[in-house]
């Protein structure tokens, strides 16, 4: 068959299954990288390192964008602002520890810059650098004083976590707010001078007559980077698609719009598109209250499968999972009848398999060498194995693997780590996320789909050193994507 006959078979099947229109107006991860939501499963300032970010407007108007900080704990805010891009924009920041660019007495938590011209409100100049670049601190409101969640409470809770990207709403061509945010010879008019005070855009924002519903159209992607040891990890947003049907702006100061607001044209509930191994496509639809399922639905993995290279000399592998919607089934602030499944613990609860600052879930772990050596730990499986804990249990928001035989030695420099003891110098593992004992299983949606294991974000971090110590030619470090199947049940018949 020819490559036109191929790709007519493909799109005449999806349309039959799905509706090739429709597939718009339900939450889907876009494999291609287009959406209307991005999600980047991991940043950090630890180690000298700093996390560069870009996120790319590919079409002819402008969007408004919720930009959102979130810590590795438990994924409290830490910073959030408004973002207006222009057709065709590109914005860039760099996330970079306080104490590695000012000095101590700045405090030992993240923050932002930009030499970007895209409006932001409010304009990100909350600090100046020595050559008159803003920057703007993360916040540690959320998780201290009386926000305390039972986890850290200092500010260096800050350094590492995830952030996500959601289109409010598209700017109408001519509006004001148009006027404001378009670049007129690399500048936009009308972002605004003043710190706190709102800013033309944002006025023009607020009034909610200058934008309508978002359409896909961003893509995005980051950078940690370590410039004195040469390293540079680099990863690709994830991309969600038919997030929402309306505009759902929001001002600053606020902590919406967020990932349990998806919803379907012409109804509160929320529909998702999920590709089961076999290419098809299973519809599941869940009422408003749970419209937090649409989203984790398209994230759930039974397995989880990458890589390893095991620490030494310098070499070694980190394995990032991010639960990109965890927080709304574990922390009560959020949602009162935590915990929820497919998690197990509320962030904090004291008990059987869980402790303070922790929300602990169980897995599987099965390792292999490259020679089909295989090994499932038994004991706690992570190690050091934390005081309390069911074998082999992640228990942040934002986790990082380690591949080591002797503790934990992080190429990222990460204080979120569990530890692997691995099968020799290299193999594989896989990660199962519905281990028999516990089981993972998201809600059901209205037609009786059920979905199995964890929602799950993240890559492997590899890097490699030629030489030691003063004849160090320099690190080689990639980053490859985590491979997942998927289970999906039905007790009614097969999932559809």
């Amino acid at each position: 068959m020819n490559r036109n006959s191929l790709t007519t078979a493909v799109i005449a099947g999806i349309a039959g299954v799905a509706g090739i229109a429709n597939m718009a107006s339900a939450v889907n991860l876009n494999p291609d990288g287009l959406g209307q939501v991005l999600l980047y499963p991991y940043y950090t300032v630890n180690g000298g390192q700093s996390t560069l970010l870009s996120v790319v407007n590919t079409t002819a108007v402008g969007k408004a964008v919720k930009v959102r900080f979130l810590e590795g704990y438990n994924s409290r805010e830490v910073l959030d602002f408004n973002l207006f891009l222009s057709p065709f924009d590109v914005w860039t920041a760099d996330i970079f520890a306080l104490s590695d660019f000012i000095g101590a007495s700045a405090g030992d938590g993240a923050a932002i810059f930009t030499r970007d011209n895209s409006c932001t409100a409010p304009v990100l100049s909350e600090g100046t650098f020595a050559n008159g670049v803003g920057y703007v601190a993360f916040r540690d409101y959320t998780f201290s004083g009386t926000n305390s969640d039972t986890g850290p409470t200092d500010i260096s809770r800050t350094r590492e976590g995830h952030f996500e990207m959601i289109s409010m709403g598209n700017i109408v061509a001519g509006s004001a707010l148009d006027d404001d945010t378009t670049h007129d010879h690399g500048v936009p008019p009308g972002c605004g001078t003043a710190g706190n005070n709102p800013t033309p855009a944002e006025a023009d924002f607020e009034a909610n007559d200058a934008v309508v519903a978002p359409t896909s159209g961003l893509f995005g992607s980051a950078e940690v980077v370590d410039t004195a040891n040469g390293t540079y990890y680099t990863y690709n947003a994830d991309a969600i698609n038919g997030f929402t049907a309306t505009a759902i702006i929001s001002p600053t100061n606020n902590l919406t719009p967020n990932l349990a607001q998806a919803n379907d044209p012409a109804s509160t509930d929320a529909t998702s598109y999920v590709f089961d191994e076999a290419g098809n496509v299973l519809t599941s639809t869940y009422t408003s209250s749970n419209a937090i399922d649409a989203v984790s639905s398209i994230f759930m993995s039974e397995n989880v499968y990458n890589e390893y290279v095991a620490s030494a000399s310098g070499n070694g592998t980190d394995w990032v999972l991010n639960f990109p919607t965890k927080r709304f089934y574990v922390d009560a602030t959020i949602n009162s009848s935590a915990p929820i499944q497919p998690f197990e613990h509320a962030f904090g609860a004291e008990e059987t398999g869980n402790a303070l600052g922790l929300s602990c879930t169980v897995i599987g772990i099965t390792i292999y060498d490259r020679e089909e050596n295989t090994s499932t730990p038994s004991g706690c499986g992570f190690s050091p194995c934390p005081p309390g804990q069911p074998p082999s249990s992640l228990c942040h928001e934002t986790n990082v693997i380690t591949f080591n035989s002797t503790g934990t030695n992080s190429i990222l420099s990460s204080t979120l780590t569990a530890n692997i003891k691995p099968i020799g110098t290299s193999g594989w593992a896989g990660l199962n996320m519905d281990p028999p004992a516990t089981g993972h299983t998201l809600r059901a949606a209205t037609n009786l789909n059920v979905f199995h294991g964890l929602p799950v974000s993240g890559f492997a971090a590899v890097n490699f050193v030629v030489g030691s110590g003063t004849a160090t030619f320099g690190n080689y470090s990639g980053v490859n994507r985590h491979r997942i199947d998927r289970l999906c049940t039905n007790s009614g018949g097969a999932c559809s």
